[in-house]
């Protein structure tokens, strides 16, 4: 599986609103009215990442939700990362 350098992932990005390169992985916060919705969106995440058999970091603090995205097996970035946050950002 193709990992991508550094120079393709800022331009790949460039398509992902609101997702930038932090240590090694893509990363995105998000905000929610209160810890309600917040953990809705984490589940919909997860019935993502399970169909794809991907799995983000994720953190949450009451209405904030920070995921991180990197394929481990392949240490990088890989279109498996896109295709999550493509769908991610679609939620």
């Amino acid at each position: 599986m193709k990992t991508y350098t550094k120079k393709e992932i800022e331009n790949k990005l460039l398509s992902f609103a609101g997702w930038a390169l932090i240590n090694e992985a893509i990363e995105k916060q998000f905000k929610f009215k209160d810890f309600k919705q917040a953990i809705a969106f984490i589940v919909q995440v997860a019935l993502f990442a399970e169909q794809a058999d991907h799995h983000p970091e994720i953190f949450n603090v009451y209405n904030k939700v920070i995921l991180r995205l990197n394929t481990h097996s392949e240490n990088g970035i890989t279109d498996k990362d896109f295709d999550l946050a493509e769908k991610i950002n679609k939620i």
